[in-house]
């Protein structure tokens, strides 16, 4: 089988995990840079340049789309679909699940567990819009945050109405959400392939840290979930179409709850935590699905 994987840098672990995954099958693997892809629509048919070379014969797709790349990622992935390739990720989906709003919108209307959560687009009468919350400290989030970046934990209304007055004037789109304090600063990855729930670890925030993401210093260990944990995380990633994805989920005195579905997890993390050879399993979905048959 011809497979792209499409990443920023064929340096990054999760990049060459699939990688190696793939060729260990005898799959033809090529790494390319989304961002660089030239997308043609002719005469009613769609084609991808690279590199000025067309590239044909691709039998499947596995997006890697970080943040800073999402809607050109997006264009790319449809195109490719468009071709009749197959795609681990699709458009729609990215979409839904990168927007932190809109995923828990999705999510909530579904009967998945959330945090309360709030969002606006008005400066005025923040204080009045805090109210919506009965007490402090709260979690206030970019939108488009990814590793724990541009989250922060608000003490008092005060210094989140500045907060907020800060970010909103610099046209940037928050939420708002509930602080769940018995999770003590620990927060559980459930990765999803396909139908399943490959693996799964617990993340423990660093001394004087709230976020528990590993690369701010935080600790990891393998977990069992619960089986409502395991229902509400193969649920949120089918109701987002997602057939790779990392539920993240807190533990709360009102039960578990979601908190984000990322679309695009990272697989080092968690591979290397569990022991669990992630990337296999996403290459063996890719055969699965693909319409290439030997």
């Amino acid at each position: 089988m011809n497979i792209i994987i499409l990443s920023r840098s064929a340096a990054l672990y999760s990049t060459q995990s699939l990688y190696r995954a793939a060729t260990m099958k005898g799959h033809f693997v090529q790494i390319i840079d989304h961002m660089y892809c030239d997308l043609l629509v002719k005469n009613g048919k769609s084609k991808v340049f690279y590199n000025g070379y067309e590239l044909q014969g691709i039998h499947a797709i596995i997006p890697r789309i970080g943040a800073t790349a999402t809607e050109y990622g997006s264009y790319v992935i449809r195109q490719f679909e468009n071709m009749g390739v197959y795609s681990v990720l699709k458009p729609d989906s990215l979409l839904k699940a990168r927007n932190k709003f809109t995923c828990l919108q999705i999510l909530a209307k579904n009967g998945i567990p959330i945090p309360n959560t709030a969002t606006t687009n008005y400066t005025e009468d923040l204080d009045v819009f805090l109210d919506l919350f009965q007490e402090h400290p709260v979690i206030i989030k970019l939108l488009s945050s990814t590793h724990g970046e541009g989250v922060i934990k608000s003490d008092t209304p005060e210094v989140s109405a500045t907060l907020m007055e800060a970010f909103l004037n610099l046209k940037h789109k928050i939420l708002v959400q509930e602080f769940i304090k018995e999770s003590s600063g620990t927060d559980i990855r459930a990765f999803v392939v396909g139908d399943k729930v490959v693996a799964a670890m617990e993340r423990r925030a660093a001394i004087g840290e709230f976020r528990s993401n590993l690369h701010r210093g935080g600790s990891s260990e393998s977990i069992r979930l619960t089986n409502e944990e395991v229902s509400i995380a193969k649920k949120s990633a089918r109701i987002l179409g997602l057939q790779v994805a990392g539920v993240d989920i807190l533990r709360s005195n009102k039960g578990s709850m979601v908190i984000e579905v990322n679309a695009s997890p990272g697989l080092e993390g968690i591979e290397t935590t569990t022991n669990v050879n992630i990337a296999r399993s996403i290459i063996s979905l890719v055969e699965r699905n693909s319409k290439f048959r030997l």
